[in-house]
């Protein structure tokens, strides 16, 4: 731009000059024309073209000036330009210098996160191990689960069957002693004996008036009874199956030694099998409120 300035100061002072020059020199040339003679064309010729060159430099000169104020114009531009470039340079540079502590601080907090994904990536690791222990160890409880309830259902299946049979299968338990008269006998004849005193005849299968025990059903039986006796008598007590004798049992007692004796049976009855028991003749028996003699018995299982 100093060069600029400094080529048309240099310019300006040559025009200043060359008119200077021009000026004195045609004022000569009209002192000498009002002296001589007319003009050669020759010179006229070279006047002509020196007013020409002259005009033509004063033209150049204005053009000159003209681009100096735009340059001029156009410099002060480019300075506001610059000096906007220079201010959102320095708001960039903030922005930048925020950016970068931005960043820094992103990358420390990205760090820690780092750390911690990778404590909860071990963490996790060893959930997952655990979970899939749980997983092993609840599908084992489920199979056992599993099995503990088809083994409960054939529980409750076979007990719900148990208690059918046993809903349909007949009770029979019979107790009963013999008398409170004392002392039966001697006689001389076989007399059944009559268990009357009853404490326990469920399937009423006993019957006191008789003293037969009769089987409702097809089944195994246990049976069992006492005789006593005192004062010298002799006890005996035989088992009849359907009149039948099966067992003979009898007791001989010493003075003032009372005599005992008992015994059981087990038998497979079919269903009207009788049961009695017989005092034989020339043998006695005793009984009182203390239930001495008595008969007992009860279904074991049918068949």
């Amino acid at each position: 731009m100093r060069v600029v300035v400094g080529l048309l100061l240099l310019l300006l002072g040559l025009c200043g000059s060359g008119a200077q020059g021009e000026a004195g020199g045609l004022g000569e040339v009209n002192e000498i024309n009002q002296n001589t003679d007319p003009k050669d064309p020759a010179e006229e010729s070279t006047e002509q073209i020196t007013k020409q060159t002259t005009c033509d430099i004063w033209t150049e000169l204005r053009a000159l000036r003209d681009m100096v104020v735009e340059l001029n114009v156009h410099v002060e531009l480019l300075q506001r330009e610059n000096s906007d470039l220079q201010t959102r340079l320095s708001s960039s540079e903030s922005e930048l210098l925020i950016s970068k502590s931005r960043i820094d601080q992103l990358e420390r907090e990205n760090a820690v996160q780092a750390t911690e994904l990778t404590s909860l990536g071990t963490r996790l690791t060893t959930t997952e191990s655990k979970t899939s222990d749980l997983e092993k160890e609840n599908a084992d409880l489920q199979t056992r689960l599993s099995s503990s309830e088809s083994e409960l259902l054939i529980s409750k299946s076979r007990i719900d069957q148990l208690e059918i049979e046993n809903a349909e299968k007949p009770k029979v338990a019979f107790y009963a002693g013999l008398t409170n008269a004392g002392q039966l006998g001697p006689y001389n004849t076989d007399i059944t004996l009559k268990y009357s005193k009853v404490f326990t005849n469920i399937g009423n299968a006993y019957n006191p008036s008789t003293g037969f025990f009769t089987a409702p059903v097809k089944g195994v039986y246990n049976l069992q009874f006492t005789g006593y006796c005192y004062h010298g008598g002799n006890v005996a007590v035989h088992v009849y199956k359907n009149n039948q004798r099966i067992m003979n049992n009898w007791e001989i007692s010493n003075d003032n030694v009372p005599g005992y004796l008992t015994n059981s049976l087990v038998l497979e009855l079919t269903a009207g099998d009788e049961i009695h028991l017989v005092l034989p003749s020339g043998f006695s028996i005793h009984d009182s409120g203390n239930n001495h003699s008595s008969f007992s018995g009860s279904l074991l299982f049918t068949l």
